[in-house]
């Protein structure tokens, strides 16, 4: 079962993510990302390298935002692709994560859509009766 929807937008690909927790929410983000990127993502099971990050924001929706943001500079700067992602420390407005993925191989990966920004466009991030729900736009 997907943990993450599109929703209608005009030039873009909007999502909407969800999670039993604000931890969950934020790693079915991380997933989301990938998916919509990647053909044959990384292996979520074995372990080919891990990254430790950290991210700040002024609330929680700017965090999320953020935290996409380092994904995706990873993806582009360092041709990483996030399999796993564990939230070590979390709070509304700083997380620790640690990815664990594979550097990009053409011949094993294909791009099916490039996302080029996440925006601060129409973001929203809340707290509902199941648990958690984020809606994302990113500029493809």
């Amino acid at each position: 079962m997907s943990n993450y929807k599109y929703f209608d937008h005009t030039a873009d690909i909007g999502v909407e993510v969800t999670g039993r927790t604000s931890k969950e929410l934020f790693v079915n983000a991380a997933w989301a990302v990938f998916d919509i990127m990647i053909e044959n993502k990384a292996d979520r099971k074995t372990v080919k390298r891990q990254i430790k990050i950290t991210v700040e924001g002024a609330d929680i929706s700017a965090l999320l935002i953020n935290f996409l943001r380092e994904l995706l500079y990873l993806f582009n700067g360092e041709q990483f692709i996030t399999g796993r992602c564990e939230i070590i420390k979390f709070t509304d407005k700083k997380l620790q994560a640690r990815l664990t993925g594979e550097l990009f191989n053409s011949q094993k990966h294909l791009i099916k859509t490039e996302i080029k920004a996440v925006t601060y466009s129409g973001v929203k991030v809340e707290k509902i009766k199941a648990g958690w729900k984020a809606r994302i736009i990113f500029d493809v």
